[in-house]
């Protein structure tokens, strides 16, 4: 892998962004709909945060959708995406390269970093396993 290749060519550009506003409900909906693991939280196309599957985990009631569940339970589906989104995350600019992406991988705890403009507005979304992926076999010791 090229190091100094642009994290362009290996992000996904399929990002979806939920309002600060949203309910939990609809975050729980895209991630059992869809095969991804973070939503950008956005104001007026600006990002200002990002939610895991394991933030929105860990918010929610262990009860919902079993014959336990209280009104308490499904209450924990309209806390609001700024409840729980990690504020400020930390991004690349979309001319980084996959070395500055690999370094702040590296320095943070973090499984996916946003790609954003100049507007600070998401373009796209670089995970660890975008890169793991696109290592070739050659590079990898015998």
């Amino acid at each position: 892998m090229d190091y100094a290749m642009s994290v362009k060519k290996i992000m996904s550009t399929r990002v979806v962004t939920v309002e600060l506003g949203d309910k939990l409900s609809a975050v729980k909906e895209i991630f059992e709909n869809c095969k991804f693991h973070h939503v950008l939280a956005v104001e007026d196309g600006e990002l200002l945060g990002i939610v895991s599957d394991g933030d929105l985990f860990k918010a929610l009631s262990p009860n919902i959708g079993t014959f336990t569940e209280t009104y308490k339970d499904a209450a924990t589906l309209d806390k609001r995406v700024h409840q729980i989104m990690e504020h400020h995350p930390i991004v690349l600019g979309e001319n980084a390269t996959i070395g500055d992406a690999i370094d702040l991988f590296n320095t943070h705890n973090i499984s996916c970093i946003p790609v954003v403009n100049s507007q600070n507005w998401p373009v796209g979304i670089i995970s660890w396993r975008d890169i793991l992926k696109n290592i070739r076999p050659a590079m990898l010791p015998v």
